[in-house]
């Protein structure tokens, strides 16, 4: 079953709609993964030299020891923001012949194929055999093996758990990106030393090898769990859309910009009776103290504005990032609909824009408390902001168009992480990094105000120019509506 279930994804992928644009985001991942492969090839091999000339006064063996599960913490934030969810469009196998368990097993091994899991292997492996087969012999080398493993599994299955979870209660997502930012500011402000508690365990598995199997034995229990919570959630009742009572909601403010307004309002009310696109403008406010490990005085003081704007853009416009990555699909079930209807495309494309600019406005006004660190940082916020709303704003509704992967917003009990990975941050990119390559040459001339001003002018400008591009953008849209359409029906 498991080699008829991979023949029947394979099918499933070339037949696909979206089939060049997901080949096309491949290849630029897989360059990536190859980069930061041998980068951790080199940090692997070489790392006892880069020890030794950072803290030539400490023993190798206690930086590593401290550094791993310094290591897996990082590993886990960032597999909560980029791991896919292993899926299976699983209804039509239901109704056959086939246990829940199979379906579950071939879910589990699909997940262990993830770049996540290999990397780890290629950084610590070679100081492993090299450095602590020399000082602890083979069952040295396999206690670390043992513990090294079952830190990979058990942040692979905890995070796969953590996000089927979190379908159905957004609060345990978020107590667990809170979790690993406490953890981190704990430790970057001396409250909790993860290093010397990492140090302290290895130690003592080093001077106990036996000691070794808890990691395995966790990773075994967390992969139970989800193992359990996947089957007991595969029927077919759980996965059918659950009606739920309407309530009308108005939103007497929007009522000013007349139609454009109308079709904010039926989006805000969408964003809000759903999880998965609720989630999304949560993660927004979140993130609002993403500053606090970029903003340093420092680089305040230095007017180091180019190794902080990218948190100023990444804050004052998460939810441009976040919810515009989508856009177009969170209307996938009903999107026929919205073109059969006497919808103007531009009144359409226009809500859009509206619905970004308030929420790029809210959050660069609740923080401006970074003001309180110094006035340099209301003025960098204030640059992001225009860039966000004048230029990052185009930059996503045109993408926007390319995109024909439909999203399934319903309350499911499970699979409804659907399309959230490497490949949906990856189209952040152009957002994010754009304004940084703007400034950078005023950085290098040591220009920092000006390169702000320039960022802020090219935000008016667009703003300013702003019935252009929503005439390009339409026009886009209408070239490509069928397509999206036909996308959206798969």
């Amino acid at each position: 079953m498991i080699s008829i279930f991979l023949s029947h994804q394979w099918k499933s992928f070339w037949r696909s709609r979206n089939k060049a644009g997901s080949i096309a985001a491949q290849i630029v991942l897989g360059f990536f993964m190859l980069y930061f492969l041998a980068v951790a090839i080199g940090v692997g091999f070489w790392m006892t030299a880069i020890i030794e000339k950072v803290m030539p006064s400490v023993n190798p063996v206690i930086v590593f020891n401290g550094l791993i599960l310094y290591y897996f913490l990082l590993d886990l934030a960032i597999r909560i923001q980029m791991q896919e969810l292993p899926t299976l469009s699983i209804v039509p196998y239901l109704h056959l012949n086939i246990s829940r368990q199979t379906i579950v097993n071939f879910l589990n091994l699909k997940s262990l194929f993830s770049f996540f899991n290999i990397l780890p292997l290629f950084i610590f492996l070679p100081f492993i055999f090299i450095n602590i087969g020399a000082t602890s012999g083979v069952i040295g080398i396999a206690a670390y093996l043992a513990s090294i493993l079952g830190l990979i599994l058990f942040n692979n299955f905890l995070v796969l758990y953590i996000k089927r979870k979190a379908i159905n209660n957004v609060a345990i997502f978020a107590i667990g990106i809170l979790v690993i930012l406490g953890l981190a500011a704990s430790d970057y402000y001396g409250f909790i030393s993860i290093r010397n508690f990492s140090n302290l365990v290895f130690q003592t598995v080093a001077k106990y090898p036996f000691l070794a199997l808890i990691f395995p034995m966790m990773a075994f229990a967390i992969f139970y769990i989800n193992a359990k919570f996947l089957k007991a959630n595969l029927y077919t009742e759980e996965l059918s859309s659950k009606n739920e009572k309407k309530v009308s909601t108005d939103y007497p403010f929007l009522n000013q910009f007349g139609r454009v307004g109308e079709l904010a309002a039926l989006e805000l009310k969408l964003i809000l009776r759903h999880k998965r696109s609720r989630s999304s403008v949560i993660m927004g406010f979140m993130f609002l103290c993403y500053g606090f490990f970029f903003y340093r005085m420092p680089l305040i003081e230095g007017d180091e504005f180019g190794k902080m704007l990218f948190a100023a853009v990444f804050m004052t416009g998460i939810n441009i990032s976040v919810y515009g990555q989508f856009m177009f699909a969170w209307q996938s079930a009903h999107f026929d609909g919205l073109l059969t209807n006497k919808i103007n495309h531009r009144d359409f494309i226009k809500a859009k824009f509206l619905l970004f600019t308030m929420s790029s406005t809210i959050i660069t006004l609740l923080s401006s408390f970074y003001g309180f660190m110094s006035y340099k940082l209301l003025l960098l916020h204030l640059a992001a902001y225009l860039y966000n709303i004048g230029v990052g704003t185009i930059v996503v509704l045109y993408f926007a168009n390319f995109n024909y992967k439909r999203l399934d917003i319903t309350r499911s009990a499970s699979f409804n992480w659907q399309g959230v990975g490497a490949t949906q941050w990856l189209l952040g990119l152009p957002l994010l990094l754009l304004p940084i390559i703007i400034y950078l040459p005023f950085g290098i001339l040591n220009l920092p105000y000006l390169g702000l001003a320039v960022l802020a002018f090219l935000g008016l400008l667009g703003l300013l120019m702003r019935n252009f591009w929503v005439g390009v953008i339409v026009k886009k849209f209408e070239e490509q509506r069928y397509k999206i359409a036909e996308g959206f029906r798969e």
